[in-house]
């Protein structure tokens, strides 16, 4: 009775502090925020050991947590999303008692919980996992087949939640220090987990894939790939020495895949330049066919985009740079800075990943194709930003922000290098954030602040701005005689970002505010620079 009201009291706190925001549930904060059944303990380790039977669709086993107890408590968290269940939790060789509210478990421990402590449970379950139905947007498992007809199944799981198919510690804020994953196929299959294969167990009708992950790693990040796959791979010299580069493609597209993927050598130098080291040499990197177009799974990156340049083919910026790489080897693999090494703590705060990522694909271009290259590309994307809603989101209730957190994010990091008027500066100030937060959850707030510091400019009006609200500046100017006069409209209260003009045949600096202001001029021909993202607007 005891353990039942703990439960009840636990619940109701949630609740009765969702009353304030009518649009969202019970579940929606347990999900999305840092509930005191999460907060007491930190994730030192987990070892997730599951079959996988693709002719059921079905997967069992078991996911083995250690963590550090970091103040005493006796109820644990665990999220697993419906209609997997869990069959039992163990700890100690002693069965535990739980109790489940939707996606929510809380597990009673029956061991005092003492500080400082290295602590274990195993839960054990099963089910039909959710089926992606357009993955990996609206992901879970993709049940397919290939060409032949062998089964080919992946995961995909971001804004969903990784609790969509195993037990897990679902919040972004707490990640896992190291992790074993081990999946059992039938014989004729092979599994391409996160990390490095360590040993492959065979029975009679199924091999057992066991791949370790010796570095921290976002629950969403973790994945599992199966198929009739066929394995090469190549070293790569990068700052931190030799990288393995393995992929895992279908035996008909061997060949194809050998040509396609020389990009990731191509890939690492351009992002090595410009953000540092990749982050996880010790896991090496792959890339991995699978049934859906992509994502970013960490050192387990799968591919997906039909062995072509492009998104799918197609230049997103229409500025003809889009097709000279391959959309998803360097997007998806720009993550591995930016998703995979600096993770946002609530996915309100995605645009760190997807902005960064996004500005990625420009940075690629800069590197091999030079800086004019990059710019036409980042500003022809400016045409898919819809401005509909802030690209921050709500906090605590798992709801990230507008989607135009790719490209507009990507036109606030352009405007930004503009501002700091130095790319070696600027490349400086993006090697030094991967030092200053490798393999750390981060908050919006911390990035901002460090842009500050780094940049020299007090950008705080500038982040408000662009992150927090869905207008887009204006400046508005007029020449009277040889008077230039303008101001910033559509803007919050102290925004004052330089903007470089074009005034006859010479480069000069203005400094809007949303007051007019008058500076004399030589010449009537005037030109708003392209690489700001502002809109401009002449009156009469």
């Amino acid at each position: 009775m005891k353990y039942l009201l703990i439960v009840i009291l636990s619940f109701c706190s949630v609740f009765a502090y969702s009353q304030d925001n009518l649009s969202y549930t019970k579940e929606d904060f347990l999900r999305g925020s840092i509930t005191p059944e999460r907060e007491w303990w930190d994730l030192n380790y987990y070892h997730l050991d599951i079959e996988v039977k693709p002719d059921l669709k079905f997967i069992s086993g078991t996911n083995t947590i250690r963590y550090k107890v970091l103040k005493e408590h006796d109820l644990m968290q665990i999220d697993l999303q419906a209609p997997m269940q869990i069959e039992k939790v163990v700890s100690d060789g002693k069965e535990l008692t739980f109790k489940s509210s939707g996606n929510v478990h809380l597990i009673l421990l029956s061991k005092k919980q003492v500080k400082g402590d290295f602590n274990e449970i195993t839960i054990h379950y099963s089910g039909n996992p959710k089926e992606a139905v357009r993955a990996p947007w609206d992901g879970g498992f993709s049940w397919k087949k290939d060409s032949k007809g062998s089964h080919f199944i992946a995961t995909s799981c971001q804004s969903l939640g990784a609790s969509v198919w195993w037990p897990n510690k679902d919040h972004m804020y707490d990640e896992v220090d190291s992790m074993a994953i081990s999946v059992k196929v039938p014989k004729d299959l092979m599994n391409v987990s996160n990390g490095r294969l360590r040993s492959v167990d065979e029975d009679a009708n199924t091999k057992t894939y066991h791949w370790y992950v010796d570095s921290p790693i976002n629950n969403y990040g973790v994945n599992v790939n199966i198929g009739d796959y066929v394995h090469f791979g190549e070293k790569y010299k990068g700052e931190n020495g030799d990288l393995d580069l393995d992929y895992y493609v279908l035996p008909e597209n061997l060949e194809k895949a050998k040509e396609q993927f020389k990009q990731t050598g191509q890939m690492m130098d351009a992002f090595e330049h410009w953000f540092g080291p990749y982050p996880f040499y010790k896991d090496g990197f792959k890339l991995v066919e699978v049934p859906y177009l992509g994502m970013e799974h960490q050192s387990s990156v799968t591919y997906g985009n039909g062995y072509q340049n492009g998104y799918k083919g197609m230049d997103l910026s229409d500025s003809g740079w889009g097709l000279k790489f391959d959309f998803i080897i360097i997007h998806e693999a720009g993550h591995e800075w930016f998703a995979n090494s600096i993770t946002y703590k609530d996915i309100a705060d995605m645009w760190i990943h997807e902005g960064f990522t996004a500005y990625s694909e420009n940075l690629y271009l800069d590197y091999h194709f030079g800086k004019e290259a990059s710019a036409d590309y980042v500003i022809g994307t400016r045409k898919r930003i819809q401005n509909d809603k802030p690209i921050i989101g709500r906090y605590n209730l798992n709801k990230k922000g507008s989607n135009d957190m790719y490209y507009k994010g990507a036109n606030i990091l352009h405007t930004l290098r503009q501002l700091i008027e130095d790319d070696e500066k600027w490349r400086k100030i993006l090697r030094n954030m991967n030092k200053t937060f490798y393999h750390q959850t981060v908050t919006t707030a911390q990035i901002e602040n460090f842009l500050s510091m780094e940049s020299g400019i007090d950008l705080t009006a500038f982040f408000e701005q662009y992150l927090r609200t869905s207008m887009i500046p204006t400046l508005e100017y007029k020449l009277e005689g040889k008077n230039l006069k303008y101001r910033y409209t559509n803007v919050v209260e102290d925004f004052d970002m330089p903007v470089e003009m074009t005034i006859g045949d010479k480069n000069q600096w203005i400094y809007p505010t949303s007051d007019w202001k008058t500076e004399k001029v030589n010449s009537s021909t005037l030109n708003v620079d392209r690489d700001f993202y502002i809109d401009s607007k002449i009156i009469k």
